[in-house]
């Protein structure tokens, strides 16, 4: 294999975004070139891809995260047709269990609304009132406050994320992508373009398009190009139970707290279940953003103690008495302007051939795919072919213009 001092496109981020990208571009009829993929941690140890919840929705509330998704779930279904390697096809264990929102009178409206533009754009979820939702779930407990539900019937669920990222990886190098370990310290200009990214070893790799995957690490890659992004690290906490109660055919269930929860199969003490909680926006929560750093790495158990179990216990009686399990933390890339992507070209406004691919705040790993095949038409064609992601552009950042998506878990 040659060194790859020069890359025609250079990736910095192989996670499931960029091995996506890379994956995508060589597999379009219209690219030629030499794509080379830098990823600083090629054990993937700190990656959002990695340390998901890994599921995929169509319940958003932004139209372009809905057709997003349902192109996410098309490939999901037929994985084996798109990322096979010698007749070998990977295995992400997709399970199409739904997902379930409760919302009290306060979030009625939203849900309606929310309902009425996903319904529009092909999406199979249904309205459920407090009776209906305890004939389908009779383990939940609906209270006094949830006054409806939204049910997604297919096109929903969760999958193996590792598995899908190593899907991804492997496809793209067996179609001749090439990896290289080490961080991206630099990004040289000419003028209105980059020429080429210096690695912290000294290496140089000259290039002709650069495209910013690089996770919660995306913001300082951007810097780098002399482009500001808005996009910070929350933590994120996964904890996982286990539980001898009965809480048959439960979805992804999201609570009117935020507090939600999975099943994650079976273990020696019982079910398994894994649960979180919706971030919200920082400054609406008095929080601060962050860089990505090693303190996102950190679980704090208060979340499970405190804002988890008590919302989990009130609306499932079964999760009353249950084991706690491991937990784990890790980056989530939020973009501080709307939760809502940036991808694509930065131009005008920046360098002529860098593009960003960040700030999913989230919902990246079931973006991947759609992504990924965005930014590949965007490169070989010149724009976007299949599904226009234009709505998630670099220029609302300019333009001071906000598409907030409010479905953030």
């Amino acid at each position: 294999m040659p060194s790859p001092q020069t890359a025609d496109v250079l990736i910095v981020g192989g996670a499931a975004m960029g091995s996506s990208l890379a994956y995508h571009l060589l597999a379009h009829p219209g690219f030629s070139g030499r794509v080379v993929v830098v990823e600083k941690d090629p054990t993937y140890a700190r990656s959002a891809s990695a340390l998901s919840a890994a599921s995929i929705r169509s319940q958003f509330t932004s139209a372009v995260n809905v057709r997003i998704s349902l192109h996410g779930i098309r490939f999901l279904r037929s994985i084996g047709e798109h990322l096979a390697v010698d007749g070998e096809a990977p295995e992400i264990g997709l399970t199409e269990g739904g997902y379930l929102y409760l919302a009290n009178a306060a979030q009625e409206a939203g849900m309606r609304a929310a309902h009425a533009l996903q319904r529009a754009e092909g999406a199979d979820v249904a309205l459920l009132d407090p009776t209906a939702l305890l004939a389908r779930f009779p383990w939940l407990n609906p209270g006094e406050d949830v006054v409806l539900g939204s049910l997604g019937l297919s096109g929903e669920g969760w999958f193996d994320g590792w598995g899908l990222l190593q899907a991804f990886r492997r496809k793209a190098k067996a179609l001749g992508a090439h990896y290289v370990a080490g961080e991206v310290v630099d990004l040289v200009r000419d003028g209105s373009r980059i020429t080429r990214a210096v690695l912290a070893d000294g290496e140089r790799i000259a290039c002709g398009t650069v495209v910013d995957c690089a996770g919660a690490g995306g913001r300082a890659v951007a810097a780098m190009a002399g482009v500001d992004l808005p996009v910070f690290a929350r933590p994120r906490y996964v904890f996982t139970f286990s539980c001898r109660g009965d809480v048959p055919n439960c979805p992804l269930m999201i609570d009117t707290s935020g507090v939600y929860v999975r099943p994650e199969g079976e273990s020696a003490e019982g079910r398994r279940f894994i649960c979180g909680v919706s971030p919200g926006r920082a400054e609406d929560e008095g929080l601060a953003w962050h860089d990505d750093d090693p303190a996102t790495q950190a679980v704090d158990w208060s979340y499970f103690e405190e804002r988890i179990w008590p919302a989990l216990a009130a609306r499932v009686p079964a999760f009353e008495a249950i084991r706690p399990g491991a937990a784990w933390a890790g980056p989530y890339d939020m973009c501080a302007l709307d939760s809502n992507a940036l991808i694509g070209p930065v131009a005008p406004f920046g360098p002529g051939n860098f593009l960003v691919c960040n700030g999913f705040s989230g919902h990246g790993l079931q973006q991947a795919p759609a992504v990924g095949r965005g930014l590949a038409e965007w490169i070989v064609e010149g724009g976007y072919a299949t599904l226009d992601l234009s709505d998630l552009g670099y220029a609302r950042v300019m333009d001071g213009r906000r598409d907030v998506e409010r479905n953030v878990i």
